[in-house]
């Protein structure tokens, strides 16, 4: 099997995940790193204890939709959530049935929602959110999550 030595990188999940380790050779002499954390089919991976999942890349790139001014500066409230919901949402769920989220990495996703109906109906009222989010059918992250794990 060929390696594309750039592109390849090592990480440890498990007991010992923080030891330093040495690179792997290859057989041609190149050497494979160890990291932190690794991308995978867009899912990032970190190493530690368990398997867990990093969620501040989709986090952030969930920022850059929704602030790239496609979104949060369309005409109405209506049509900016129809955006939220088509284009930002799914960047923010994408690959989240694959990895074990608890209470506190729920509350960060739910946050990340949370704000965009803040900045949408210029309000600091979590009521308000969470009554404009039941009236345009968009359930709390935690909510999608279930569901997506439910469902796959």
């Amino acid at each position: 099997m060929t390696l594309i030595i750039n592109k390849s990188t090592c990480l440890r999940i498990g007991q010992a995940y923080n030891h330093k380790c040495r690179n792997i050779s290859t057989l041609d002499g190149h050497e494979i790193t160890w990291s932190d954390s690794i991308r995978y089919l867009g899912v990032y991976i970190k190493s530690s204890k368990t398997f867990v999942c990093c969620l501040s890349h989709a986090k952030s790139s969930f920022y850059r939709a929704f602030n790239s001014g496609k979104v949060a500066n369309a005409a109405s409230e209506i049509v900016v959530i129809e955006l939220l919901k088509t284009k930002c949402l799914p960047i923010l769920y994408y690959g989240l049935e694959v990895c074990p989220i608890n209470r506190t990495e729920q509350n960060p996703l739910n946050y990340v929602l949370h704000t965009s109906f803040r900045k949408i109906f210029r309000t600091r009222s979590t009521d308000v959110v969470l009554h404009c989010m039941d009236m345009f059918n968009c359930p709390e992250a935690e909510d999608v999550v279930l569901s997506r794990k439910a469902s796959s």
